[in-house]
């Protein structure tokens, strides 16, 4: 386990060499802001793309199994708690940011699938999945992540059973509900197909998310390095009580996936923000980001919108509260 962790998941040769390039290379010693902000970003700019070639092809290939039809299927034998759990589970098997899971929640309202479960997916879908398992455990380790993960389902499961109960169903768009539904028959795939897939899913994703990454990364470097830790307790620090409150309302105007908002949330920890606050921070960003709030308010009703930001806000917040309670 020590060694899946130091060296396969926070790769702590990558950091060793980075650090050796930076000194012996460029020839800045790492003791400076400078050069430790240089480290800072070699380092987490190759690990992530590291690990988002590797994680995607991963997740891409499972989810080859998984097509919008076969997932429709799935999802429509079931009710009730069970079917958000489903939903749920379901959404974390899905490599999408907030936006690219609208279509899906679109295509599955339409296909008269409980609005509950649909809700399910829509929160678990950017919040969890494999990659910010994996992603997580590299930073904070195994029980960090397993943590966040089984947290941040029961938030979906919760949300998704809280509007289906409120029987929110006519609070969606008629010409959501009203879309002609049509079973396209399943393809069946052979490996090639699916190794095939999983490629084209990478070079997706890279392209989509690079830049991201990469301003993801140098804001974190500058927070790493430049900006003073006083300055950080002072907003966000463990002393202040509402450090998880104002985390969780900066992270909403931006839009990023996790591989862009974890250097962020690295830097953050590393000046002592509580991991707490951290979090909260970053499932703001994935799953409350703005674009995705406003291509929502298209296809349902301000009521809803309303009680779907607000429940996913609250159980965000209490997530918060309840990481920087305990001790890992």
């Amino acid at each position: 386990m020590e060694f899946i962790t130091n060296y396969l998941l926070k790769m702590v040769w990558l950091n060793e060499w980075s650090g050796y390039l930076v000194e012996e290379i460029f020839k800045v010693p790492l003791n400076t802001k400078l050069g430790g902000g240089l480290q800072f970003f070699i380092y987490d700019t190759i690990k992530i793309f590291i690990l988002l070639g590797v994680l995607i092809f991963g997740i891409s290939y499972i989810q080859s199994y998984f097509p919008p039809e076969r997932t429709k299927k799935i999802l429509g034998r079931f009710k009730g708690i069970i079917g958000n759990t489903i939903g749920a589970l379901l959404g974390t098997i899905t490599p999408f940011c907030s936006c690219s899971s609208i279509p899906l929640f679109i295509g599955f309202t339409s296909a008269g699938l409980p609005i509950g479960i649909t809700f399910s997916f829509l929160i678990s879908s950017p919040l969890v999945d494999l990659a910010s398992f994996l992603l997580l455990s590299s930073f904070f380790g195994f029980k960090i992540a397993t943590l966040y993960v089984v947290l941040g389902i029961v938030l979906a499961v919760l949300g998704g059973a809280i509007i289906d109960k409120m029987n929110m169903t006519k609070y969606v768009d008629e010409s959501i509900l009203n879309l002609e539904n049509v079973d396209l028959e399943i393809e069946k795939m052979t490996i090639k197909n699916r190794v095939n897939f999983s490629i084209v899913q990478v070079k997706e994703i890279f392209f989509r998310v690079w830049k991201a990454i990469l301003i993801g990364v140098g804001i974190g470097a500058l927070i790493h390095n430049v900006i003073p830790q006083s300055f950080i307790e002072i907003i966000l620090g463990k002393n202040n009580p509402f450090a998880v409150i104002i985390a969780t309302v900066i992270g909403v105007p931006m839009y990023a996936d996790i591989f862009g908002t974890l250097p962020i949330a690295e830097a953050l920890y590393l000046k002592g923000v509580g991991l707490g606050t951290v979090l909260a921070f970053m499932m703001s960003v994935t799953a409350l980001s703005f674009p995705a709030l406003v291509m929502l308010s298209q296809i349902i009703k301000p009521k809803l919108l309303v009680l779907y930001v607000s429940l996913v806000t609250i159980g965000i917040i209490i997530i918060g509260y309840i990481f920087n309670s305990i001790s890992i």
